[in-house]
């Protein structure tokens, strides 16, 4: 076994005060893995954008104590360089080691003179970021991994002052990732010191939290027949209470995923997106003769919707379907209450929102993949990301909530029964007014992250003439674009579009589709025959 990589371990072990990953570690010292550990070491989880996301295991390339207690103290440095006296909030789920990577949070942020606080028991995470700009605080940390397999965790970061609760973008991601790397090289995270003695979030923050998105449920209320699943996640108790202030009716819960898990028992993937994860939510609508499902992921950031059509078979809707209908139906209220505002999207949702923002009198702007982007967007009535994540409520935060997009939802639904119409008939209404729209999504999911890059560095060196047959009538790198990002944008004759972006969560690599025709099976077949394509290219790269 070399040398220097055995005693970078030993390094690491003897700082690692968690003992389940002391002895993960030590066995793979003592059998002298030198493959394993050699993967463990080769680097260390990058802090980005998104924070910290990785696998629960021994060593820099996983979520861990000392990872945790070395980002913990980076973030602090940054903090203390740019405010006097910093405070600090953090939340965590109900994944493995959350808590305890929230508490050494907290202890760490004491210790270093800024004020910490955590939050009282599992909450979702906008409950969190909400927390930062209701506290005023310098920023926030949400302990966990969204919709990520069991095996993962992480380490979200908000950033309060200028930045007014948003998450962090660069470059303040690079400066603090730069932080986090002095600690790693200076200090032993059994030497930086702890302090107990934070406080907690009063209760009646989170109660405002729950007071103000129940405001969300203006319609007349109606009954509702609906099933609800947290998906093993933390979003239950908060909805609930959401629903009982508004008056709202509660729905059928699906027992089996409705408290906090972070195995995830009943899903291969605790995402309401991934195939099979609403089965148990079906079953339960159907027995009970519900209406709709909703569906959050196990933080609560992000909302599902399922309906069955004529036939009684169940779909989830697509998340930019959800997101025009969000859209239309918010901007009308503005417009009927004569304000102005702008609807917001990323670049990889549907370029419907644009249509749907023109006809209402409102600006759309669209921007980078993420909520740290979209929340920032000044005048701001509704954003969303097609990956289930809306934002329907942007005086409450500035990043995606579920349990207000359920609130939402039920809005809604209220308001078409108020006037007599049906969800069907909304959704038929939009695409009488707009146009068939169809979007979908086929994921390369990768064992070797290096084919993601293979896939693109292929694509770049020979650009798509065509897909499916129809003409590709534009290509753009965004790499050469004033905001560098690794995304391929083909725009097809027809209006057609497809779009290449790696995830910046998990090892896989997205392909958007967003087509239309006169008829929404038009719309479907010319999806269907580019997906194709994209399948075929995709194989042809191992």
């Amino acid at each position: 076994m070399s040398q220097e990589l055995l005693k970078t371990a030993q390094e690491w072990l003897e700082q690692d005060p968690d003992q389940e990953t002391r002895e993960e570690l030590k066995n793979l010292i003592e059998k002298q893995d030198v493959n394993e550990l050699s993967v463990r070491f080769a680097n260390r989880l990058q802090f980005g954008t998104a924070g910290l996301r990785g696998p629960l295991q021994a060593g820099p390339m996983g979520m861990n104590r000392v990872l945790v207690g070395q980002a913990a103290a980076g973030l602090a440095r940054f903090l203390l360089a740019r405010n006097e006296k910093p405070t600090i909030v953090i939340g965590y789920d109900g994944r493995k080691n959350s808590l305890r990577f929230a508490q050494d949070t907290a202890e760490i942020m004491q210790a270093a003179g800024i004020d910490a606080m955590l939050m009282p028991s599992l909450r979702p995470t906008p409950v969190l970021a909400f927390a930062v700009r209701y506290l005023k605080a310098s920023a926030g940390v949400m302990v966990t991994a969204s919709h990520n397999p069991p095996q993962d965790n992480g380490y979200k970061v908000y950033l309060g002052g200028e930045d007014d609760g948003a998450q962090i973008i660069s470059p303040n991601d690079k400066l603090i990732a730069a932080e986090i790397k002095w600690v790693a090289e200076n200090q032993k995270v059994t030497d930086i010191p702890r302090d107990t003695n934070y406080q907690m979030i009063p209760q009646a923050v989170i109660d405002e939290y729950i007071a103000r998105t129940a405001s969300i449920a203006t319609a007349p209320i109606a009954p509702l027949n609906y099933v609800y699943t947290a998906m093993h996640g933390v979003g239950k108790e908060t909805l609930l209470s959401v629903l009982e202030k508004a008056g709202l009716p509660k729905p059928t819960l699906v027992e089996e995923q409705c408290e906090p898990d972070g195995t995830f028992p009943t899903v291969a993937f605790p995402n309401p997106e991934e195939k099979g994860a609403l089965d148990l939510a079906i079953a339960k609508a159907k027995a009970v003769g519900a209406e709709f499902i909703v569906a959050n992921d196990p933080d609560a950031d992000r909302l599902a919707v399922a309906v069955a059509d004529e036939n009684g078979n169940w779909a989830t809707l697509h998340g930019n379907q959800v997101g025009l209908y969000f859209g239309w139906f918010i901007a009308q209220a503005a417009q009927k209450a004569g304000q102005t505002g702008t609807l917001a999207c990323s670049l990889v949702s549907s370029p419907l929102l644009a249509n749907v923002a023109k006809a209402c009198g409102m600006e759309h702007k669209e921007t980078l993949t993420g909520f740290k982007y979209i929340g920032r967007i000044p005048g701001l009535i509704f954003g969303f990301e097609e990956a289930l994540g809306y934002l329907v409520n942007p005086t409450v935060a500035h990043d995606k909530d579920g349990i207000s997009a359920i609130t939402c939802f039920l809005n809604l639904i209220n308001t078409l029964k108020a006037e007599g119409k049906t969800f069907a008939e909304f959704r038929q209404a939009f695409t009488d007014t707009f146009g068939a729209a169809y979007s979908d999504q086929l994921s390369i999911r990768v064992e070797d992250l290096s084919r993601i890059q293979r896939i693109q560095k292929a694509v770049r060196a020979n650009p798509f003439t065509e897909l499916g047959g129809i003409k590709v009538e534009k290509y753009i790198d965004h790499m050469q674009t004033e905001t560098p990002n690794d995304i391929l944008v083909f725009h097809l004759a027809g209006g057609q579009r497809v779009i290449f972006r790696p995830s910046g969560t998990e090892p896989k690599l997205k392909m958007y589709l967003d087509t239309n025709g006169k008829t929404l099976a038009d719309a479907q077949e010319i999806c269907r025959n580019i997906k194709l394509s994209l399948e075929a290219f995709a194989d042809s790269i191992k």
